[in-house]
C-alpha cells in the first residue's frame, strides 16, 4: 500500500507525434537519462508512429510520396535493435494501416514495443492507461471496420478513422482511468489553456476555435465520462497543456490535465518526462485489465465488418445495452487467463523485413494477414478476429496466411499543416557514443502540480519550491553544443497561478463590490472567461487530491465502481465450463474451445514467467 506522503514514484515519458523517429526518441532519452542520473520506465506515443517494415507497408501510410520514408523502425522489427525502454502507443492519421490492423486489440509490433489497437486499457505498476487509435471523421464515425488490404485511396484514410464502437465501448468503464491517450485533441480542451498563445503559435486555428469545432467530439464526451487524471495527445503539432475542472460532489475535486506535445524535430517540444506515484505490490510489467477484456467479450456481437452505418444500443433498446461487466463476468474472464494478465513476451514477424543493401527489385501490394497475437486473444476472449472473416477463416487457426480484398470509392483527407516542415528543418544529431561536449547551462526544470516529484537537484537545473510540481520538457536541438531541456512557457504553472488568483479575487470581491480586475493579466482573464462558459467554479488546484495515485489509492469507489481486488477475491466461486451470452443465457463451452484455452494459459503463464522487474 502507499502512503500518500511516501509514494513510489516510476518516470513515464510522454512523446507527440513519433513520425518514424524512433532512434532520436530513444537517443533523446538516453541522453536525459545521463544526464540527469535516473533511469525512464515506460514512454507513450500519441501516435502517427509509422511501424513500417518494409516497402509495401509504405504504400498502406496516407502521405505524399515524397514524404514516404523507412526511417528505423524496421530495424527494431527485425531484431536488429530493441526498444531500450517499453513502448506504449496508439495509432494516429499517418500510419502503416495494414500492420496495425492485423492487432485489432493490441498487441507487440516489435519486442518492447506495444500497440494498444484501436482501443484498449493496459495496466503497468498499477496505473491504468487507456487509450484511442486514429482520428475522428464524421462521415465515417458510424460505418464497421470494412477496410483491409489492399487498399484503395479511401479505404487507406478510412481505416485510421474511429469508430463509434470503440468509443461505446470505453464509455462502459466504470474503474478510475489514470492515464488517456489519443491522437487528436478532444473538442473544447483548447478552452481551459492559454488559447491566445496557442493562436500566436499555429494561426490557421483561429476559426475552428471560434466556431468550437477543433478537436474530436467523441474523444471531448470520453474526457468527460471517464474524467481521467491525465490526457495525452498530439496530431496538432504544437505543445499545449490545459487543467480541465469536472464536477465533483461538495469537497471533492475532479481534475484532468490536459498535455499536447509536437513532433520529433529539433527545437520542438516534443517529449515531457513525468514522475507518477505507483503501487510497489504491482509489477513493472504490461498487464491487460479485466475490465477491458470483458467489455470486448461482451459486445463481440456489436462488431460489423460492413461499410454500412451501424447504430449502439441504448436506453429503451429491447436487449442488453449496458455492458459495464459485473464482477462475476470479469471473474470468469480473469479465470480464462488461468488468473494471470501479465502480457507475454510472443511478438512474431509476418512479414519479410526491409534490406537497405538490396538493390531495387518489385514491391508486392500488401495482403490481409493473421497475426498469431490476435489469433491468440480471440481464442481467449472467444471474440471475432477481423482479418480472419477478411479471409474466411476461423479466428482459432494458428496460421499465417494472406489474402486480398478492394474497397471503391476515392476520397482524400486531411493531411497535416506543417508537412513541409521536413524539407527545412535540419537533421539531428546523436548524442550516443558521441565525444561532443554538450553546454548545460541550458539545461531547466520547471514546477507543474503536485503530482511530479523533482528530476534533480544539480547545479544545472533550476526549480521553483513555491510550486510543488516538477515536470521536465526535452528539445534536442540539432545543434550538439545547444540542448535545450526546458519548459519555458510553464503551462500547467500560469493555469494552476490563475486559477489561485480568481479563488483571491472571488473572496476579495465578495467582502468590497467595487473590487475591480485591472491588475489581472491577459492570460488569467483567457482561463476565466473559459471556465465561465464552461458553468465552472474555480479553486485552487493544490492540494493531495491532484496526486495521481494507483487506484488502491483512489477515492472511495461509488456503487459503480469496483476495485480489481473483488474480482480476484470471488475467482473460486465461478464455475469454468459456463458463460453468460449477450442476452444472460447460460452457455457451455465447447470441448474445442476448453482445449484452446488450458493450452493458452499455459502459453501465457510459460511466456510471462514469473520473475518480476524490479
Amino acid at each position: 500500500m502507499i502512503v500518500d506522503n511516501l509514494p513510489i514514484w516510476m518516470k513515464i515519458a510522454v512523446e507527440g507525434c513519433c513520425h518514424g523517429e524512433l532512434d532520436k526518441i530513444y537517443e533523446t532519452i538516453e541522453f536525459i537519462e545521463k544526464k540527469q542520473n535516473f533511469k525512464v520506465d515506460l514512454l507513450l506515443i500519441c501516435g502517427d508512429f509509422q511501424s513500417v517494415r518494409n516497402k509495401s507497408d509504405l504504400q498502406c501510410m496516407a502521405v505524399p510520396q515524397k514524404y514516404q520514408r523507412m526511417n528505423t523502425f524496421y530495424k527494431y522489427y527485425s531484431g536488429e535493435k530493441v526498444a531500450p525502454v517499453l513502448t506504449i502507443f496508439i495509432g494516429g492519421n499517418h500510419e502503416a494501416s495494414n500492420y496495425l490492423q492485423e492487432l485489432p486489440y493490441g498487441g507487440w509490433v516489435a519486442p518492447n514495443i506495444f500497440y494498444m489497437g484501436y482501443a484498449n486499457v493496459l495496466k503497468f505498476g498499477g496505473v491504468r492507461i487507456g487509450g484511442l487509435s486514429g482520428i475522428y471523421k464524421g462521415k465515417d464515425f458510424t460505418k464497421g471496420h470494412f477496410e483491409h488490404p489492399p487498399y484503395n485511396e479511401e479505404s487507406k484514410r478510412a481505416a485510421y478513422h474511429i469508430r463509434n464502437l470503440e468509443v461505446f465501448r470505453l464509455k462502459q468503464l466504470r474503474k478510475p482511468v489514470d492515464i488517456f491517450m489519443s491522437h487528436d485533441w478532444p473538442r473544447g480542451v483548447y478552452d481551459y489553456g492559454n488559447t491566445s498563445q496557442l493562436l500566436k503559435t499555429k494561426q490557421f486555428l483561429r476559426d475552428e476555435i471560434e466556431s468550437g469545432t477543433l478537436g474530436s467530439p467523441p474523444a471531448e464526451e470520453l474526457l468527460m465520462k471517464l474524467q481521467p487524471r491525465y490526457w495525452f495527445s498530439a496530431h496538432l503539432h504544437v505543445k499545449f497543456a490545459a487543467i480541465v475542472q469536472h464536477q465533483a460532489p461538495p469537497g471533492e475535486e475532479k481534475i484532468t490535465r490536459f498535455l499536447s506535445l509536437d513532433k520529433c524535430l529539433p527545437r520542438r517540444k516534443f517529449l515531457q518526462i513525468l514522475d507518477v506515484p505507483h503501487d510497489p505490490q504491482e509489477p513493472l510489467k504490461l498487464q491487460l485489465d479485466t475490465e477491458w477484456l470483458s467489455i470486448l467479450k461482451l459486445t463481440n456481437h456489436l462488431l460489423s465488418l460492413k461499410r454500412g452505418s451501424i447504430y449502439m444500443p441504448g436506453p429503451g433498446s429491447q436487449s442488453r445495452w449496458e455492458f459495464t461487466p459485473t464482477i462475476e463476468e470479469e471473474n470468469k474472464v480473469l479465470e480464462d487467463f488461468g488468473g494471470d494478465l501479465v502480457i507475454p513476451d510472443n511478438f512474431q514477424k509476418t512479414v519479410e523485413v526491409f534490406d537497405p543493401n538490396q538493390g531495387k527489385c518489385k514491391v508486392n501490394p500488401p495482403m490481409t494477414m493473421v497475426n498469431p497475437q490476435t489469433t491468440l486473444m480471440c481464442t481467449m476472449l472467444d471474440i471475432t478476429d477481423p482479418n480472419a472473416i477478411f479471409l474466411g477463416q476461423d479466428s482459432g487457426n494458428l496460421l499465417d496466411v494472406s489474402g486480398e480484398g478492394a474497397c471503391d470509392a476515392d476520397d482524400d483527407d486531411d493531411v497535416d499543416d506543417d508537412e513541409t516542415e521536413c524539407d527545412s528543418e535540419p537533421s539531428f544529431v546523436s548524442f550516443i557514443d558521441s565525444d561532443q561536449s554538450c553546454n548545460t547551462s541550458l539545461l531547466s526544470s520547471s514546477n507543474a502540480d503536485d503530482s511530479f516529484m523533482s528530476l534533480g537537484t544539480g547545479g544545472d537545473l533550476s526549480t521553483d519550491s513555491r510550486d510543488p510540481v516538477k515536470d521536465l520538457t526535452s528539445s534536442i536541438l540539432a545543434n550538439p553544443a545547444e540542448i535545450s531541456l526546458s519548459d519555458e512557457e510553464a503551462e500547467f504553472k500560469a493555469i494552476m497561478e490563475a486559477q489561485k488568483k480568481e479563488k483571491e479575487l472571488s473572496t476579495e470581491t465578495s467582502k468590497d463590490p467595487s473590487a475591480d480586475d485591472e491588475d489581472e493579466d491577459d492570460e488569467f482573464k483567457a482561463i476565466m472567461a473559459a471556465q465561465k462558459d464552461h458553468s465552472l467554479s474555480v479553486d485552487p488546484l493544490m492540494g493531495p487530491a491532484v496526486i495521481l495515485r494507483p487506484l488502491t489509492q483512489s477515492s472511495p469507489a461509488s456503487s459503480d465502481e469496483r476495485s480489481d481486488s473483488e474480482v480476484t477475491r470471488k475467482t473460486n466461486s465461478l464455475a469454468l465450463n459456463t458463460s453468460k451470452r449477450a442476452d444472460g443465457s447460460e452457455s457451455e463451452d465447447s470441448p474445442q474451445s476448453k482445449k484452446f484455452k488450458r493450452r493458452n494459459q499455459q502459453l501465457y503463464k510459460s511466456e510471462s514467467g514469473d520473475e518480476e522487474i524490479a
